[in-house]
This record gives C-alpha cells, sequence and structure tokens, in this order.
C-alpha cells in the first residue's frame, strides 16, 4: 500500500476524546486498501502506534475486526495483520426501482448474505412498505441471533421526489402522488427499531462501487447508472459526495437536445425506459429486462441501436460534467448485463474521440464493478459508512 494512494485519509489525532473518528479513519484504511499490520495502519494514518494499538484491540474485542495470517520471513516477531470481520457489521438495504424492489442483507465486506425481490406496475407505498416488513422479517429468521444483533441499520435507495416519477392518470395517479406525504422513518419504525438512513439511489449506487468496487482507484470521479432512468453520483476528495440536500450527481435533469433540435433532459435520452418502450412496440414482453439472472441476448436486435444512442449521450454528458469539474475517470453502471455495460463503455470512449474537447482534459471512461445490484448494495452501505467509516466531504456537505 502507496502513501500516495492514501493521502485523502490522513490526518488522525491522538487526542483523547476523538477515539470514534480515529476509529473510523482506520476501519476506512482497512476496509479500502485490505488487510494491513499495526505499524502500517499507523505509518498510514499518521496516528501514534500506541493509539492505532489501543483501537485495534478495541475493535477486534468488538468482534468488528480480527486477525489475518500471520507475515513471516522478516527479521523479528511476524507481524499480524487485521482484516475487517464479514460478520462484525451486518446491514440491511432496500433498492426502490421503477419496475422492481429488492432487498438484502450484506455483511461487512459488502457481500449478500441473502436477498429477496419483487416485481410491480408501479412502487405504490403499501406494495413497498409491505415488501419490506416481511422481507426482512424473513431475512433475519435466517440468522443466528447474535448476527440479528449486528445488524446496524435500514438504507433505503430511492428516487427522491418519487411522486412525480410515474405516468399515470386519475385516481391511480392520486394514489402514486400519496408518495410526496410519507415519511420512510416514520412508515418502517412501525415494525422496526433500527435505524433507517435514505439515499437516493443512484448515489447509493455510487456507494456500492466507491466501497466495494472500483472506487479506490481515483480520487475524484463521476459515476453513471442507468436504470429505468438514468442517474448519477459525485465522488471527490475520496468520498462519495452527496450535496447538501443529498441529490448532487441528478444528471438525469442535464439539458441535451433531442433529433429535432428541441430541449430535453437527459432522463429522456439515456434511460432503460426508452428499451422497454421499444420492446413494448415490437410486441416483446419487456419483463426480460428485470429478469434475474440477467440474459438480454434474446433481444440483440433491440439492444443494440440503443447502446448506440446512449452511448453519444453519455459522451456529451461527460464531458459538460467535466467542464464543471476536472473529474479524473467517468465509470460506467446499470441494470443490464455486464456485457451490455462492456459495449456501452467502449462506445462511449469512441464517440469521445471526436467531440469538441477544447479547453477540456478528457477524462478516462472506465466499466464499474458492482453491476446491477449496485443500488441495492449501497442502499445496504449506507448505515455502515454512516456510522463506521470515515466521510472526508462531511464539511463540504453540511452533515
Amino acid at each position: 500500500m502507496e502513501r500516495e494512494a492514501l493521502n485523502t485519509l490522513t490526518g488522525g489525532v491522538s487526542q483523547s476524546g476523538v477515539r470514534d473518528h480515529n476509529e473510523r479513519l482506520i476501519l476506512t484504511v482497512l476496509q479500502r486498501h485490505g488487510p494491513a499490520a499495526g505499524a502500517d495502519v499507523a505509518r498510514l494514518t499518521g496516528l501514534s502506534p500506541q493509539t492505532v494499538s489501543i483501537i485495534l484491540r478495541k475493535l477486534e474485542k468488538d468482534s468488528i475486526l480480527k486477525r489475518g495470517t500471520p507475515l513471516r520471513g522478516k527479521v523479528g516477531k511476524p507481524s499480524i495483520p487485521m482484516k475487517l470481520n464479514p460478520e462484525g457489521i451486518l446491514s440491511v438495504g432496500m433498492k426502490i426501482g421503477r419496475r422492481s424492489a429488492d432487498l438484502l442483507l450484506i455483511d461487512f465486506t459488502g457481500t449478500p448474505r441473502r436477498q429477496l425481490s419483487t416485481t410491480y406496475d408501479y412502487p405504490l407505498p403499501e406494495v413497498i412498505f409491505g415488501f419490506l416488513e416481511s422481507g426482512l422479517e424473513t431475512l433475519l429468521s435466517h440468522e443466528p441471533q447474535r448476527l440479528r444483533d449486528r445488524v446496524c441499520g435500514i438504507g433505503i435507495g430511492t428516487p427522491f421526489e418519487l411522486w412525480k416519477w410515474h405516468d399515470l392518470s386519475g385516481f391511480a395517479a392520486k394514489k402514486f402522488r400519496s408518495w410526496r406525504n410519507v415519511n420512510f422513518f416514520s412508515e418502517i419504525a412501525k415494525f422496526s427499531d433500527l435505524p433507517v438512513f435514505v439515499v437516493n439511489d443512484a448515489t447509493a449506487a455510487c456507494h456500492a462501487e466507491h466501497i466495494y468496487g472500483r472506487g479506490a482507484e481515483y480520487r475524484d470521479y463521476f459515476y453513471f447508472y442507468i436504470g429505468s432512468m438514468i442517474g448519477g453520483g459525485v465522488a471527490l476528495n475520496g468520498t462519495v459526495f452527496e450535496g447538501n440536500q443529498g441529490n448532487a450527481g441528478a444528471l438525469g435533469a442535464m439539458r441535451t437536445t433531442g433529433p429535432l433540435g428541441e430541449s430535453q433532459q437527459l432522463i429522456d435520452t439515456a434511460s432503460l425506459f426508452l428499451l422497454e418502450d421499444r420492446l413494448i412496440e415490437a410486441g416483446v414482453d419487456p419483463g426480460i429486462l428485470w429478469e434475474k439472472p440477467q440474459d438480454w441476448s434474446s433481444i440483440s436486435r433491440y439492444v443494440e441501436p440503443w447502446i448506440g444512442t446512449t452511448a453519444q449521450e453519455l459522451a456529451k454528458a461527460a464531458l459538460s460534467i467535466c467542464a464543471v469539474i476536472d473529474f479524473e475517470a467517468i465509470f460506467i453502471d446499470g441494470a443490464f448485463p455486464p456485457e451490455v455495460r462492456e459495449e456501452l463503455v467502449s462506445r462511449v470512449r469512441r464517440y469521445l474521440v471526436n467531440q469538441d474537447k477544447r479547453g477540456l482534459i478528457p477524462p478516462v471512461v472506465e466499466a464499474a464493478a458492482v453491476g446491477e445490484n449496485a443500488r441495492g448494495i449501497g442502499a445496504a452501505s449506507s448505515p455502515i459508512f454512516r456510522q463506521f467509516l470515515l466521510n472526508t466531504n462531511a464539511g463540504l456537505s453540511g452533515m
């Protein structure tokens, strides 16, 4: 592990009364860069060896960390690396999508232990909270009591202003607009006393990539997630930046130009609902888009033109984004099979070559690693991130 790669995580202090910050600092270093011995942790964080030793012992006693295999071959006693204990912290997450919802239980390393899914025509409140209540009981019933006690919270990944997110009319529209008066915290408190954390669904996906995917490779990057509606996330200073209202990276509202020169939003030109509409027009059941495991080979003739159009829009959007902040990289992920993601990334790279880049430093375009499940894993990671890991942008977001 090189110090340069960890320069955003340094700055721990050894005074008494700040153990919470230093614990978060150490856990973040171990989470992002793997097992490390106490001496390495002290060097990378700037904390004194004594402070690190005390904190590591406490975290091991609390079963949050555990010892790795001793490293032999050097002079003196073998060093013992400390690593995250997967069962030390568990968390529940729910992704609310336009056509489906996922509920999952993850461990401290981001690995799903169990996952449930449901589909619907529209995500009405009674459907969502009913699924969460029954699903939570199902998820936890399979775990021994000692692990149920390690669940640190429930994360909800949802589009913001959900009541605007439909094409219904009449009574159905009125029922859907009831989301405007829904309070997630009070609704979930009716059947669970776990702390609840609500985050934008695309920001949740960005959290998943940052913590469990390729996020450690870059300090500053922008993240595209393409679901039924396209969304995004921002990573600055080695941490996902949510913004003062939790809506940073809402690139779906970015302006773009339609085929007739009309002004449109990116959400109307680079989202999966466009592919869904194309399948419906062709008389193909669009349910194949949301089936798991994903296999889109039978609809490749419809997927191919969608990739082409979406790649052009992403290439233009990427440069617009980098005109505001000179991101090192652009990550692309979405609710589609890995081969679709790889082809989309390849096309975006090609389209960027011919774009007008005067005054800009073009970013590298990369495929994200977490994949279709990013929103659910990211939602589940929110309680872990907020309670155990270090947010280096806390001062910027007003949190």
